[in-house]
């Protein structure tokens, strides 16, 4: 007989939400999978159930469905297809449809499908976008049976939107189990489910457990990272932004509407090897004027280095009496290093730089090719320090 793990029972309660996080080999995604099968011998149920990327769902997620309905024994009650299973006696179903597939993103698409009542992301942690997160929750809105969400990942870093929307100031702890606010609180470890697994994945992670103590509180059991696995930079600590008044000047890196704008203020104590920075503006949807405006607030008629792939705004700041100038193109790499080889000194009130030094990684260590995210205020400050450190001798303020 199939036992799920009684503290799986949660979801049929009547909260909205259910958060199931846990490490390797916890059973959150094979208990879920079952659960949601036998939900369908409830009538009017549809079931979206998505992951970030699904390529070929009757190849990838739905031979573990008829896996499922087959240990159950109720595979008979079930019509399968390429990207759906219809339980034959209720009419409810469970749809498999994938976020980002070869021909875009599909958030439009799927929040579009009539009469949703429950949406399980698999994988949640790869789902990055809350607003793409909004569009789908928003549209479970069935008034025939109780909707849910159910978000079932492996915990990344505590930057996650689910983290600080679920977690974060909610008087609940990662790896609670508990139901609190509307939202069910499941967290489960290997230890849930050791019948189920081989000895040789137990010796394993026993033995992690004594090497390496932080991959295995991550990895096995499920716990929440405050900085990302791979981040680039670990030279920096929180610190007085230039005690010594060294002179500053300032780096820029535009956005708008999806990324902000950033303006860092930036002091280079040369032989000491420290970095000064402190966060100016971090803001997105500005206009001209207000980006100008805020622009001379913080950094007066001080050097600016800024982003050379927009030389019209540039030239518009210019216009409006910034002392602006783009960067000289250069790699990436080059003004990496050189930020690498000082120690990084971040104003206490710049959160969100360092929330970009926690989770700025490398996507390829080995050829130093780096995530593009969580990069707006570090590339401002690399624009910076690859331009002053260019001219090593001359006053930060008339290098041009």
């Amino acid at each position: 007989m199939l036992k799920i793990n009684d503290k799986f029972s949660r979801i049929h309660n009547k909260s909205k939400y259910s958060i199931i996080t846990g490490g390797r080999g916890s059973s959150k995604s094979f208990s879920i999978a079952t659960l949601i099968c036998l939900l369908t011998y409830e009538p009017n149920q549809i079931i979206l159930f998505t992951r970030y990327t699904l390529t070929s769902a009757s190849i990838s997620i739905i031979p573990e469905f008829q896996e499922k309905l087959h240990l159950l024994g109720i595979s008979g009650d079930f019509r399968v297809n390429k990207s759906d299973i219809i339980n034959k006696k209720t009419g409810s179903k469970i749809l498999f449809r994938g976020i980002k597939t070869s021909s875009g993103d599909q958030t439009a698409n799927l929040k579009s499908i009539q009469g949703l009542s429950t949406w399980v992301m698999d994988e949640a942690e790869e789902l990055t976008d809350e607003n793409k997160f909004d569009t789908i929750n928003y549209s479970i809105r069935s008034d025939k049976v109780q909707n849910r969400v159910i978000l079932i990942m492996n915990p990344t870093t505590k930057e996650h939107f689910i983290y600080k929307r679920f977690f974060e100031n909610k008087g609940v702890e990662p790896g609670d189990n508990t139901t609190k606010d509307n939202v069910n609180y499941i967290h489960t470890t290997y230890l849930d489910n050791l019948k189920n697994l081989s000895q040789e994945f137990i010796n394993d992670v026993e033995k992690l457990k004594e090497t390496n103590r932080a991959k295995y509180n991550h990895k096995i059991l499920g716990g929440w990272l405050d900085k990302a696995e791979g981040v680039v930079f670990e030279n920096w600590e929180f610190g007085k932004f230039n005690p010594d008044n060294l002179q500053t000047s300032f780096g820029m890196d535009f956005g708008f509407s999806v990324d902000p704008d950033t303006l860092i203020e930036v002091a280079i104590d040369k032989a000491k090897k420290k970095i000064y920075v402190k966060e100016c503006v971090y803001e997105k949807g500005l206009k001209l004027q207000q980006l100008t405006n805020k622009i001379k607030a913080s950094a007066g008629n001080k050097l600016i280095i800024a982003d050379s792939a927009e030389p019209r705004l540039i030239a518009d700041l210019r216009g409006g009496g910034c002392n602006i100038r783009p960067i000289k193109k250069t790699k990436i790499e080059e003004g990496i290093t050189k930020m690498l080889d000082y120690t990084i000194i971040v104003d206490e009130k710049s959160s969100n730089i360092a929330k970009e030094l926690n989770n700025y990684t490398y996507a390829d260590k080995t050829s130093k090719l780096y995530i593009d995210d969580f990069n707006h205020a570090i590339d401002a400050i690399r624009y910076n320090v690859t331009h002053i450190l260019s001219f090593p001798t001359r006053n930060v303020n008339d290098i041009m």
